[in-house]
Parts: structure tokens; C-alpha cells; sequence
């Protein structure tokens, strides 16, 4: 049978390791903790592994642990019954009860309340767990798959995780590595990510030379295939030429990898006029209409503010003067919004 990778991309030896493992334990039902760091894409591997298990019909219900108010995340994966805390004016089902036959994915479980652990470690165990506010025990059937990027073995011995959750959690550990040791995944990944960018901004795909290459294959990647991701969409809108050339790399990429930086990036020297309107020349010479024209310069201003504020979406609508909510609905109509 042929392994279903759910579009995780790389012929690396490291990355075929990861899969050799995913195919001996994605048809049991075992127990699996994903480790590795951000960005390195553990939500595709686990749903990897539930699309390869006898469970691949049922429901795959993914909670992020970190995200949910801690105060809401009980009634979140439990669910609740009509009166048991302040505006619950209904029963309501909870992660586990959707999940169940199927997958449930508890990400980033090492931000979770040591109360909490407890009763996850219930549902480990026992295969049961009540309601919010209910006397009533109710059974799932579900396999539990978590992830994390902290050491969780620090964090026990820290005393902020329960050792014997970490031991029933970590029955399979499966560790994805970062993309700095992937060695060409990166080009691979970073070939199929502007290629979709590029479609989606209905340009024809940009090149990158061996030179710059060779800076990607050098630069660490600290954000994983996230950073990478995000950052081949901003090229995809700023690049000028045909070719992703290496003075169109940030400052960052060229400290990391030990070269100078080119001197228009170093010293940008300014413009003895200022600030120069578009004229009617600049949209014969992009062969543009007025539509066409405006709708790249907003995409370029739009990719640049989101840059400089980290993708930080509340300071990038700061930074262009506009709500948040605004910001938000230009980027869903220009497909950017990640």
C-alpha cells in the first residue's frame, strides 16, 4: 500500500526515516507523541498518520491546547451540560465525543494545565470521561496523538508535566526534524511553495539561480517550513525580475550565511527627488491596466507591512493605517492570509 504523506514534500534520508516509522505505526492504534520544533509541520504528520490507520474514515479532530484559554479548554474537549458554568445555556458536546472512532490531536499538550493532565491521563487509560457539570460517564473510542515542541522530560522534571502522562503518551515517539538538517528538501520545498504562489498570483513562476540556492541550503531556517513558506508568498509578490536573485534576499539571510550584503541593501542611498507619483509610462511599461497596476502595488505595500510587523496581522493594519478587520478581508480576497 502506498504510504499517504498528506503533502509533506522531501526525498531527504532524515525525512525518509520519518516515514519508514510512520508506516509501521500509523495502522495500529498506539499512543504517538510528535516532537519537533515549530513550523517543522507536525499537524501534516499526524494527519499522515490518522489517513494511514484503520481509522481513516472517521473523524480527525485536532485541538491545540496552547491556543484555547485554559479556563475554556476542559469544556472544549469534554464538553458540557446546560447550566454547569456561567452562559452555558446548552449541552454541548466536546472534542472527544466528535472524535470518536476517529483521531483525536492534542497539539502543543505541554501548555496544558496540570489538572487537565490528570484527566486526559483518564482517558488514556480508561477510555472514559464526563461532561462539565455532568455525573454521568461517558465511553470514546478514539486514538490520541500529541505533539510538542517543548522537552517534555524537562518539563516533568520541572514539575510542570505529570511523568506518568509523558510515559503513556510516549508509547511511539516520532521526532520531525528541522529543516536546516534536510539538506535539498529546501529547494524541493521551496520550489513547490513558488510555484503556488505564482499561480495564485497568476505570474509565471520565478526562477532561482544556484547562487541563491546555495544561500537557502546555508541559511538555518530558524521558523522551519513555515519561514519558508511565508517568505517564498512575499517573493512571489516583491520580486521584480524573473529570477529570485540574491540581492533580493533580507539582510537576515545574508548575516546568517557570512556574506556581505549588497551595497543597495546595506546603504540604501536616497532619492534626491523624494517620492515620485506613478505616471501613465510605468503602466505601458508593466503592459498593466489602471486595475492590474493598483492591485500590485497594494499586494507589494501588503506584503512589506506584514513583513515588518513579523506577520504580526494587528501591527501590519497599523502600519498601513487601516482596521485589522480590513486588513484581514484584502488579504482573504488575495489569498495571503496564513
Amino acid at each position: 500500500m502506498d504510504l499517504d504523506t498528506c503533502g509533506i514534500i522531501g526525498k531527504s534520508q532524515v525525512l525518509a526515516g520519518v516515514f519508514a516509522m510512520l508506516a509501521k505505526v500509523a495502522p495500529t492504534d498506539s499512543t504517538v507523541l510528535v516532537t519537533g520544533e515549530s513550523g517543522t509541520g507536525k499537524e501534516l504528520l499526524v494527519r499522515a498518520l490518522h489517513a494511514n490507520s484503520r481509522r481513516t474514515g472517521k473523524p480527525f479532530v485536532p485541538v491545540n491546547c496552547g491556543a484555547i484559554p485554559k479556563e475554556l479548554l476542559e469544556s472544549e474537549l469534554f464538553g458540557h451540560e446546560k447550566g454547569a458554568f456561567t452562559h452555558a445555556i446548552r449541552s454541548r458536546a466536546g472534542r472527544f465525543e466528535l472524535a470518536d472512532g476517529g483521531t483525536i490531536f492534542l497539539d502543543e499538550i505541554g501548555e496544558m494545565d496540570l489538572s487537565l493532565q490528570v484527566k486526559i491521563l483518564r482517558v488514556l487509560q480508561e477510555k472514559e470521561f464526563e461532561r462539565v457539570g455532568a455525573t454521568k460517564t461517558m465511553k470514546v473510542d478514539v486514538r490520541i496523538v500529541a505533539a510538542t515542541n517543548r522537552d517534555l522530560e524537562a518539563e516533568v522534571a520541572a514539575g510542570r508535566f505529570r511523568e506518568d502522562l509523558f510515559y503513556r503518551l510516549n508509547v511511539i515517539p516520532l521526532h520531525l526534524p528541522p529543516l536546516r538538517e534536510r539538506g535539498d528538501d529546501i529547494l524541493l520545498l521551496a520550489d513547490a511553495f513558488l510555484k503556488r504562489f505564482c499561480e495564485h498570483k497568476e505570474r509565471k513562476t520565478l526562477g532561482i539561480p544556484p547562487e541563491t540556492r546555495d544561500m537557502f541550503l546555508r541559511y538555518p531556517w530558524p521558523g522551519n517550513v513555515r519561514e519558508l513558506e511565508n517568505f517564498m508568498e512575499r517573493l512571489s509578490i516583491l520580486c521584480e525580475h524573473d529570477q529570485i536573485l540574491p540581492e533580493d534576499l533580507p539582510r537576515k539571510i545574508w548575516d546568517a550565511v557570512g556574506k556581505a550584503v549588497p551595497p543597495k541593501e546595506a546603504a540604501p542611498a536616497p532619492s534626491p527627488k523624494g517620492f515620485v507619483w506613478p505616471v501613465l509610462k510605468d503602466l505601458a511599461d508593466k503592459n498593466l491596466g489602471l486595475k492590474e497596476f493598483l492591485d500590485e502595488i497594494e499586494d507589494r505595500l501588503l506584503a512589506e507591512a506584514l513583513a515588518q510587523a513579523g506577520n504580526v496581522k494587528n501591527q501590519a493594519a497599523e502600519i498601513l493605517g487601516i482596521k485589522r478587520t480590513t486588513l484581514i478581508e484584502k488579504l482573504k480576497k488575495k489569498n495571503m492570509l496564513n
